[in-house]
């Protein structure tokens, strides 16, 4: 059994920044990574996927994006390199191919097995994310139709011919509707709850603006009803090299056909919720609320920008179709986009709920020593962006400190 005082699950961003943190802490430990640095990026992106945020929100802790295109947008190999170069950077001490099978209390605080042997720590930074299997509702969908999760798919070519729908419209879903209806074909898009986002507003990127204005360091103890904003799917933006918006309204006047939410099929038919007029109003409103938000802090601030703007309602169809044929000449390929959760089954240490979601306070467990990274909402509303992870980092390796220093006391004592 080998002995650390602390080990990190995971070497993406949230697990590297830790690491870093706990190195200027002078914190021996390990990082533990089940493919390699970046995994995620390198296995589970489509090919053209870029990043939501702008290349000068590419920054961890003590580096930070330095290329020449500081306004445009990392596609996920280039996010892939940018972390392993932290990693090497930083020396990060990582052991790349090993998987975690189980923490749980015990030795000097927690037991970490592994399928390349087992460690006994003192405390333990789970790392994971939030975003590491996908979410596919329980609807009845015939063997006969094709499904891919939106982290198997790859591009247009790899569908099998015929109509596709996709389930789900904030960020994966309508890039990859856009992307499919590209490529020439028949794309239905299921809508449920999303947020609403233009990619630029009043001559910036709208994420310059709610990075300047605080709105993304809103704290997750601000919050008024925390369950629901921890739930909310992720903006429905794109990183387009033109700093185009794709929303709703952009896909549709591109040919692909939209409808509510999806509720199944039914012999050769899939059948869709009438609610779609509702929700892109509450996308709408909700749209309205956080540009009201922004220009107050302009005015505040005397920020120099372009005049304000709004945005015209969410253009839809007059009668949004409740059902399309499924089979041949229809529908034949469904792509769900209907988000991604933790992978945390290996979490023996009771701090899973009953439906095994995490229950933490910051990312601060109720199991001493043990916390968490790169959930939504973690600590604020940047926790799950690569532009998060620093002072997410800095806040939890200061709270595990302050537990090791403890428990050195009580030892000493």
């Amino acid at each position: 059994m080998q002995r650390t005082s602390t080990v990190v699950v995971g070497a993406g961003q949230c697990g590297l920044a830790a690491s870093r943190c706990l190195t200027e802490r002078g914190v021996d430990h390990v990082v533990l990574e089940r493919g390699e640095v970046a995994q995620a990026w390198r296995t589970q992106r489509w090919d053209s996927l870029r990043l939501l945020t702008p290349n000068w929100m590419t920054r961890l802790p003590g580096f930070a994006y330095a290329g020449d295109d500081p306004d445009g947008y990392l596609g996920a190999p280039e996010v892939a390199r940018f972390l392993a170069d932290y990693a090497a950077w930083c020396g990060a001490p990582v052991l790349p191919g090993t998987t975690v099978t189980s923490v749980r209390p015990g030795g000097r605080g927690y037991v970490v097995r592994t399928d390349r042997g087992v460690w006994d720590t003192e405390s333990v930074v789970v790392a994971t994310g939030g975003a590491a299997v996908p979410v596919v509702p329980d609807l009845p969908v015939p063997a006969r139709v094709h499904t891919v999760t939106a982290t198997g798919y790859r591009n247009p070519g790899e569908l099998p011919p015929g109509g596709v729908l996709v389930v789900g419209a904030s960020a994966s879903g309508v890039q990859i509707a856009d992307e499919l209806a590209a490529s020439g074909r028949s794309v239905t898009l299921a809508v449920g709850e999303h947020v609403r986002m233009p990619r630029t507003y009043r001559g910036r990127d709208v994420l310059w603006w709610m990075d300047a204005s605080g709105v993304l360091d809103e704290r997750y103890d601000a919050v008024p009803d925390l369950v629901r904003a921890r739930a909310l799917p992720s903006m429905q933006l794109a990183g387009s090299p033109r700093r185009a918006t794709l929303d709703l309204t952009v896909v549709g006047r591109r040919g692909v056909e939209i409808v509510g939410r999806f509720a199944g099929v039914r012999g050769d038919t899939a059948q869709f919720s009438g609610s779609l007029p509702n929700v892109c109003a509450l996308a709408d409103l909700k749209l309205g609320r956080l540009l009201d938000t922004l220009d107050a802090w302009a005015r505040r601030t005397g920020t120099d920008a372009g005049p304000p703007q709004r945005f015209a309602p969410t253009r839809l169809p007059a009668r949004p179709a409740l059902s399309a044929r499924v089979g041949p000449g229809g529908i034949e390929t469904i792509v769900w986009a209907t988000g991604l959760r933790p992978a945390l089954s290996f979490l023996d240490a009771g701090v899973l709920d009953r439906r095994g979601r995490p229950v933490h306070e910051g990312g601060v467990t109720a199991a001493p020593g043990l916390y968490l990274m790169g959930l939504p909402l973690l600590r604020r509303r940047r926790s799950t962006l690569i532009d998060g992870a620093a002072a997410d980092a800095r806040d939890l390796v200061g709270h595990l400190i302050t537990h090791l220093d403890a428990l050195a006391s009580r030892r000493a004592s």
